[in-house]
């Protein structure tokens, strides 16, 4: 039997997060090059919810410009 603790519960959804941030990053810098350290920043702050719904969007982009205006429109 497996005792999962809350703390042991809370790290690996940090680790899901961490994963899917690492993702995101990687896909748009091979989409769209080298984003700025400003952007990655951007990016590492969105909710879990927004940064979901980007892996989406990204699909669609075609330059920075798409990602500098995905951002404007989903900041909290």
């Amino acid at each position: 039997m497996e005792i999962v603790t809350s703390w042991m519960e809370q790290g690996i959804e940090q680790g899901k997060q961490q994963g899917r941030l690492s993702l995101v990053i990687q896909q748009l810098n091979s989409l769209l090059g080298e984003i700025s350290p400003a952007l990655q920043n951007t990016i590492e702050n969105l909710p879990n919810d927004q940064l979901e719904s980007l892996a989406l969007a990204l699909l669609r982009f075609r330059t920075l410009d798409d990602l500098e205006i995905w951002l404007q429109e989903h900041q909290s």
